[in-house]
């Protein structure tokens, strides 16, 4: 395994931005040759010149503790599980939304797209779903492809694929991951040419076959502003919204 310093990992994160030093410096207030000093080597940052750049860079919290400890310092910030004690209003306010947003479905997954919570909307359609794939953690990404999840129902399986591409593609993009780079690929991968490409935040309605008629239904995400705490950043709640009046009376009327 390669071990990295704190001034290696800072350069990466610099060129993944596509950031020059200079633009870096500029956006930290502080002088170029420091953020050369801090890369190189040849001067040790501070626990705090290291989060003032980390924040410029736009480096999520799991791998600002990463930064941290290359440089001899003690994590800054939290992963706890989202039933913790400290994370009870979190938890309460996404049990809120998705309770609010039946009878349309909604879920909440995490960095890796394993579904951390579901509404009571999403139960029918999951009921159609082979057991193994049910089994935690499971996987929205896989849940959506595979033909013994939702795959036979969707009509229009190579646009969600594209969707789906597209989104992970841009999230390995800002912040590598091995463990999702697997499934990406076994998955994702290669392009599918029936399916549109999606090279922007389009909307792309995905179309279910469900009892002999087609729902149509676009979909948002919703994340937390500003978190502290590494398992609230990396959740987010995707909401399912009726893209036509027919589709929405599937839902009111059931």
């Amino acid at each position: 395994m390669i071990v990295y310093t704190v001034g290696e990992l800072l350069r990466q994160w610099r060129q993944r931005r596509g950031l020059s030093q200079l633009d870096l410096a500029i956006a930290a207030d502080v002088s170029a040759r420091h953020v050369s000093l801090v890369e190189t080597g040849k001067s040790r940052p501070s626990a705090d010149m290291i989060l003032r750049l980390a924040d410029q860079l736009h480096v999520p919290l799991r791998d600002r503790n990463r930064l941290l400890l290359a440089a001899g310092f003690a994590p800054r910030y939290a992963e706890r599980p989202l039933d913790d004690p400290a994370l009870s209003a979190a938890l309460d306010s996404v049990r809120r939304v998705l309770q609010a947003h039946e009878p349309y479905p909604a879920l909440v997954f995490d960095r890796r797209w394993n579904i951390v919570l579901t509404n009571r909307a999403l139960d029918p359609f999951l009921a159609q779903v082979a057991p193994d794939l049910l089994r935690p953690p499971v996987n929205l990404v896989r849940l959506g492809l595979d033909p013994r999840g939702f795959a036979p129902l969707v009509v229009n399986l190579a646009d969600v694929r594209a969707v789906f591409r597209s989104r992970i593609s841009r999230q390995l993009a800002a912040a590598p991951d091995a463990e999702l780079t697997a499934p990406y690929e076994e998955l994702l991968l290669p392009e599918d040419p029936t399916g549109q490409r999606v090279d922007a935040d389009v909307v792309i309605p995905m179309i279910l076959r469900i009892d002999g008629r087609e729902l149509r239904l676009f979909s948002t995400i919703t994340t937390f502003g500003t978190p502290m705490d590494i398992t609230i950043e990396e959740i987010a709640i995707e909401s399912y919204y009726p893209a036509d009046p027919e589709s929405a009376a599937y839902f009111t009327k059931q």
